[in-house]
C-alpha cells in the first residue's frame, strides 16, 4: 500500500487571487485602517499617518527580505531593542612612536648576564626522574 507524502510544506496556500489569507489581512487591515482616519482626521490632518499604515501594510504584504516575511524583520527588531544586550570591551594598545619606544627600552633596560642555558637531553632527563622518585620514596619512608 503506497501513501501520498505532502510536499511544499511551508508554502502557503493562495485563497484570495495572487494574496494568501494573511496578505490579503494586512491588505484589507491597512486599508480600513486608513479608511478610519481619513473619516476621523480628514485628509490634511490625516495624510501623514495614513501613508504611514499604508506604506506598513504594503511592506508586510510585498516586501519579503532575503525570501522571509517581512513580520519577522519587525519581530526581530523589536526583540533586539527589549532585550537586555551584553557589550564586551577589549582594550586596544596604542602603539607609541620610536623615540619613545626607544627611551621606554634605554630607562627599563638592566645589565644582562649571558647564561648557557643546558639542554636536556634523554639521560639527564632520565637521572632527573630517577632522582626525583628516590627523593620522593625516602620521605615516605621517613613519614611512615
Amino acid at each position: 500500500m503506497q501513501f501520498k507524502v505532502p510536499q511544499f510544506l511551508d508554502i502557503e496556500d493562495k485563497i484570495f487571487g495572487p494574496f494568501t489569507f494573511r496578505e490579503f489581512v494586512y491588505l484589507a487591515g491597512g486599508a480600513g485602517l486608513c479608511f478610519v482616519l481619513y473619516k476621523v482626521l480628514g485628509l490634511l490632518l490625516g495624510a501623514i499617518p495614513i501613508l504611514a499604515i499604508a506604506g506598513l501594510s504594503l511592506a508586510l504584504t510585498f516586501y519579503h527580505p532575503n525570501g522571509k516575511p517581512f513580520i519577522n524583520l519587525i519581530e526581530s527588531g523589536l526583540k533586539y531593542l527589549v532585550q537586555d544586550k551584553l557589550f564586551i570591551w577589549k582594550r586596544k594598545t596604542i602603539k607609541a612612536s620610536k623615540k619613545e619606544q626607544q627611551k621606554n627600552i634605554s630607562q627599563t633596560q638592566t645589565p644582562t648576564i649571558n647564561h648557557i642555558n643546558p639542554r636536556l637531553t634523554g639521560s639527564k632527563l632520565r637521572d632527573l626522574a630517577w632522582s626525583l622518585d628516590v627523593l620522593s620514596f625516602k620521605k615516605e619512608e621517613k613519614e611512615s
